[in-house]
Protein backbone atom coordinates (compact mmCIF):
# COMPACT_ATOMS: atom_id res chain seq x y z
CA UNK A 1 0.00 0.00 0.00
CA UNK A 2 1.16 3.56 -0.49
CA UNK A 3 3.15 5.03 2.42
CA UNK A 4 3.83 1.51 3.77
CA UNK A 5 0.25 1.11 4.95
CA UNK A 6 -0.48 -2.52 5.78
CA UNK A 7 -4.25 -3.01 5.43
CA UNK A 8 -6.83 -1.59 3.04
CA UNK A 9 -9.64 0.36 4.64
CA UNK A 10 -11.88 1.25 1.68
CA UNK A 11 -12.66 0.14 -1.86
CA UNK A 12 -10.11 2.46 -3.47
CA UNK A 13 -7.38 0.89 -1.33
CA UNK A 14 -8.60 -2.63 -2.17
CA UNK A 15 -8.35 -1.66 -5.82
CA UNK A 16 -4.67 -0.76 -5.27
CA UNK A 17 -3.99 -4.03 -3.42
CA UNK A 18 -5.62 -6.21 -6.07
CA UNK A 19 -3.97 -4.26 -8.90
CA UNK A 20 -0.54 -4.84 -7.37
CA UNK A 21 -1.13 -8.52 -6.65
CA UNK A 22 -2.45 -9.08 -10.19
CA UNK A 23 0.35 -7.09 -11.83
CA UNK A 24 3.00 -9.30 -10.27
CA UNK A 25 0.99 -12.47 -10.89
CA UNK A 26 0.65 -11.46 -14.57
CA UNK A 27 4.40 -10.92 -14.79
CA UNK A 28 5.02 -14.36 -13.33
CA UNK A 29 2.28 -16.46 -14.93
CA UNK A 30 0.62 -14.77 -17.95
CA UNK A 31 -0.28 -17.40 -20.53
CA UNK A 32 0.54 -20.28 -18.18
CA UNK A 33 -1.29 -22.70 -15.94
CA UNK A 34 -0.88 -22.34 -12.19
CA UNK A 35 -1.59 -24.19 -9.00
CA UNK A 36 -3.40 -22.23 -6.32
CA UNK A 37 -2.46 -23.94 -3.09
CA UNK A 38 -4.49 -23.29 0.04
CA UNK A 39 -3.76 -24.66 3.50
CA UNK A 40 -6.26 -25.73 6.10
CA UNK A 41 -4.94 -26.06 9.66
CA UNK A 42 -6.62 -28.55 11.98
CA UNK A 43 -6.00 -30.78 14.97
CA UNK A 44 -7.50 -33.70 13.04
CA UNK A 45 -5.50 -36.14 10.96
CA UNK A 46 -8.56 -36.76 8.75
CA UNK A 47 -8.78 -34.60 5.67
CA UNK A 48 -11.81 -32.30 5.86
CA UNK A 49 -14.14 -32.08 2.88
CA UNK A 50 -13.78 -28.95 0.75
CA UNK A 51 -15.21 -27.35 -2.34
CA UNK A 52 -15.10 -29.60 -5.42
CA UNK A 53 -12.96 -26.99 -7.26
CA UNK A 54 -9.98 -27.69 -5.01
CA UNK A 55 -8.25 -31.02 -4.92
CA UNK A 56 -6.66 -32.53 -1.87
CA UNK A 57 -2.88 -32.67 -2.28
CA UNK A 58 -1.27 -33.75 0.97
CA UNK A 59 -1.28 -33.38 4.75
CA UNK A 60 1.64 -32.44 6.95
CA UNK A 61 2.08 -33.04 10.65
CA UNK A 62 3.23 -29.59 11.74
CA UNK A 63 3.41 -30.00 15.49
CA UNK A 64 3.86 -33.48 16.88
CA UNK A 65 2.69 -33.77 20.46
CA UNK A 66 2.41 -36.89 22.62
CA UNK A 67 -1.19 -35.86 23.32
CA UNK A 68 -3.15 -36.43 20.08
CA UNK A 69 -5.59 -33.52 20.57
CA UNK A 70 -2.63 -31.09 20.67
CA UNK A 71 -1.17 -32.21 17.33
CA UNK A 72 -1.47 -29.75 14.46
CA UNK A 73 -1.93 -30.74 10.83
CA UNK A 74 -1.77 -28.67 7.69
CA UNK A 75 -3.92 -30.09 4.90
CA UNK A 76 -2.96 -28.70 1.50
CA UNK A 77 -5.39 -28.33 -1.38
CA UNK A 78 -4.34 -27.46 -4.92
CA UNK A 79 -6.50 -26.12 -7.73
CA UNK A 80 -5.04 -26.32 -11.25
CA UNK A 81 -6.18 -23.50 -13.53
CA UNK A 82 -5.06 -21.29 -16.39
CA UNK A 83 -3.84 -17.98 -15.02
CA UNK A 84 -6.14 -15.08 -15.84
CA UNK A 85 -5.92 -11.67 -14.26
CA UNK A 86 -8.57 -11.38 -11.54
CA UNK A 87 -9.37 -15.10 -11.40
CA UNK A 88 -8.54 -15.33 -7.68
CA UNK A 89 -9.44 -11.80 -6.58
CA UNK A 90 -11.81 -13.06 -3.87
CA UNK A 91 -9.03 -15.19 -2.38
CA UNK A 92 -6.52 -12.34 -2.67
CA UNK A 93 -8.92 -9.95 -0.95
CA UNK A 94 -9.46 -12.46 1.88
CA UNK A 95 -5.68 -12.78 2.15
CA UNK A 96 -5.26 -8.99 2.29
CA UNK A 97 -7.84 -8.96 5.12
CA UNK A 98 -6.01 -11.79 6.96
CA UNK A 99 -9.11 -14.01 6.70
CA UNK A 100 -6.92 -16.69 5.08
CA UNK A 101 -3.18 -17.20 5.20
CA UNK A 102 -0.52 -19.36 3.63
CA UNK A 103 -1.80 -19.16 0.06
CA UNK A 104 0.71 -20.03 -2.65
CA UNK A 105 0.36 -19.49 -6.39
CA UNK A 106 2.93 -21.34 -8.47
CA UNK A 107 3.61 -22.41 -12.01
CA UNK A 108 3.02 -26.11 -12.64
CA UNK A 109 6.76 -26.85 -12.41
CA UNK A 110 6.91 -24.97 -9.08
CA UNK A 111 9.78 -22.79 -10.23
CA UNK A 112 8.16 -19.46 -9.36
CA UNK A 113 6.01 -19.00 -6.28
CA UNK A 114 3.90 -16.03 -5.24
CA UNK A 115 2.93 -15.86 -1.55
CA UNK A 116 0.48 -13.03 -0.83
CA UNK A 117 -0.25 -11.86 2.71
CA UNK A 118 -1.82 -8.88 4.42
CA UNK A 119 0.36 -5.93 3.57
CA UNK A 120 2.32 -7.45 0.71
CA UNK A 121 3.63 -10.58 -0.96
CA UNK A 122 6.78 -12.60 -1.42
CA UNK A 123 7.86 -13.76 -4.86
CA UNK A 124 10.27 -16.67 -5.06
CA UNK A 125 11.95 -16.56 -8.45
CA UNK A 126 14.41 -18.72 -10.36
CA UNK A 127 17.43 -16.40 -10.36
CA UNK A 128 18.82 -13.48 -8.43
CA UNK A 129 18.74 -11.46 -11.67
CA UNK A 130 15.03 -12.12 -12.12
CA UNK A 131 14.45 -11.14 -8.50
CA UNK A 132 16.41 -7.91 -8.89
CA UNK A 133 14.54 -7.00 -12.08
CA UNK A 134 11.17 -7.48 -10.42
CA UNK A 135 12.26 -5.47 -7.37
CA UNK A 136 13.49 -2.66 -9.60
CA UNK A 137 10.26 -2.61 -11.68
CA UNK A 138 8.26 -2.15 -8.49
CA UNK A 139 10.68 -0.19 -6.34
CA UNK A 140 8.03 2.43 -5.59
CA UNK A 141 5.88 -0.30 -3.99
CA UNK A 142 8.49 -1.28 -1.42
CA UNK A 143 8.15 -0.28 2.19
CA UNK A 144 9.91 2.90 3.27
CA UNK A 145 11.73 0.83 5.90
CA UNK A 146 15.47 0.60 5.12
CA UNK A 147 15.21 -3.14 4.41
CA UNK A 148 12.33 -2.60 1.98
CA UNK A 149 10.18 -4.90 4.11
Amino acid sequence: MPESKRYAEDESEYTVVLERYNTVLDELFAGADVYVITPLWTTEVEVPSVEPTTGYWQSLLVEDDPVPEFRTYCHLFAAHRPWQRGCIDDLLRDTADAKVAGILITDTRMQRIHHPYGGGADAFLTTREEQDQMRDRHADWLSSHLSGL
